[in-house]
C-alpha cells in the first residue's frame, strides 16, 4: 500500500509540465474563442446593420428576436471549423481541449490527471474570459455573443439539450482522439464538425454552448443571465454521459463487433457478390459431402 508521501509525489510529479501544458492551453483557447467568438460578432453585427428595428441588448444576447438562417449558418461554420483549426494548431501540443467538460470525460478515462484536469479547467476559462474581453475592446459595438435560452426554452430542456449535445462532443474527443487507430491524427476533423453540427442543432434554443468556459467568458465581459447555471450543469452531465458510453463500448471490447474497419489493405475488402455466392456454393456442397460421409461411418 503506498502512503500518502508516495500519492503525493505522484500527484504532483510532473507538475512543471502540467504547468506549461495549462499555459498553453489558456493561449490555445483564446485562440479558438477569438477565431469563432469573432464570427459569432460579425454574424450579429451584420444582422443588425441590415435591419431597420432597434435592437434590444441584454447580458450580451440579443432579446426578442430569432437569428435568421444565413446568421445561424455563419455563427454554426465559425465556432466548428474555428475549432478545427485551434484543435488541429494544438492537437501535439495540449491535445486542443479547450473545453471543461472534456477535460473531465479524459480525467474520467485516466487520459489526464486530477492536477492537470484542475489546472486546464482554469486555463480554459481565464481563457474565455480574455478573449471575450479582446473581442470587446477590438470590435465595434456592444459583444453580443453570450449564450441563453431562447423564448419557449424553460430550464430543464435548456439543461437537457447541452446535456445531449455536450455529450456528443466529449464522445467525439473520446473516440476520435483519447483512441488510438489509423483515424486519430485527422480528429480535429471529426470533433469541429460535431461542433458544427451541434450548433446547428442547438443554436437557436440555448446557443449551443457545449463548453462551460464557452459560456462562462462571455458572461464575465457583458453579464450573468439568471440561467447560467444551466451551461455548469448540462455539459457536466454530458460529459458523464459520453464517459458511461465510452465505458461500456471498452467493456464489451466495441473493435471486436466490426474488425479491420480502420485497415487500408485492400485484401480485407469484401470478395464481391459473384465471388461470395460461388464461396457459400461451395462452402454448401462441402457440408454436404461432411454429412454423407459421417452418415457412412454411422456418425448420427
Amino acid at each position: 500500500m503506498k502512503t500518502n508521501s508516495t500519492n503525493s509525489k505522484s500527484l504532483f510529479g510532473d507538475l512543471k509540465g502540467d504547468l506549461h501544458a495549462a499555459t498553453l492551453e489558456f493561449i490555445g483557447t483564446v485562440l479558438w474563442l477569438l477565431l469563432s467568438l469573432g464570427g459569432v460578432q460579425s454574424a450579429a453585427f451584420s444582422a443588425s446593420a441590415s435591419s431597420s428595428e432597434p435592437t434590444q441588448i441584454v447580458n450580451g444576447h440579443v432579446v426578442g428576436k430569432v437569428p435568421s438562417i444565413d446568421q445561424m449558418l455563419f455563427s454554426a461554420a465559425s465556432l466548428g471549423f474555428g475549432l478545427l483549426v485551434s484543435v488541429w494548431l494544438f492537437y501535439r501540443v495540449t491535445g486542443g481541449i479547450f473545453n471543461p467538460a472534456v477535460s473531465t470525460g479524459l480525467l474520467l478515462v485516466g487520459a489526464i490527471g486530477p492536477v492537470r484536469w484542475a489546472l486546464y479547467c482554469i486555463a480554459q476559462l481565464l481563457g474565455a474570459i480574455a478573449a471575450s474581453a479582446l473581442l470587446l475592446a477590438l470590435l465595434p459595438g456592444p459583444l453580443v455573443v453570450s449564450t441563453a435560452l431562447a423564448k419557449g426554452v424553460n430550464s430543464a430542456q435548456g439543461v437537457f439539450i447541452e446535456a445531449f449535445l455536450t455529450a456528443a462532443l466529449v464522445l467525439a474527443v473520446l473516440m476520435l482522439a483519447a483512441e488510438k487507430h489509423r483515424s486519430t491524427p485527422f480528429a480535429p476533423i471529426g470533433i469541429g464538425l460535431t461542433l458544427f453540427v451541434g450548433q446547428l442543432w442547438g443554436g437557436l434554443y440555448t446557443g449551443a454552448a457545449m463548453n462551460t468556459a464557452r459560456a462562462f467568458g462571455p458572461a464575465v465581459v457583458t453579464g450573468f443571465d439568471k440561467e447560467h447555471w444551466v451551461y455548469w450543469v448540462g455539459p457536466f452531465a454530458g460529459s458523464l454521459i459520453a464517459t458511461a458510453f465510452y465505458s461500456v463500448l471498452k467493456h464489451i471490447r466495441y473493435w471486436r463487433l466490426n474488425p479491420d474497419q480502420d485497415v487500408s489493405d485492400p485484401k480485407k475488402s469484401p470478395e464481391g457478390p459473384v465471388s461470395n455466392m460461388m464461396s457459400n456454393g461451395r462452402v454448401g456442397e462441402y457440408e454436404d459431402r461432411g454429412r454423407k460421409t459421417g452418415a457412412d461411418q454411422g456418425s448420427p
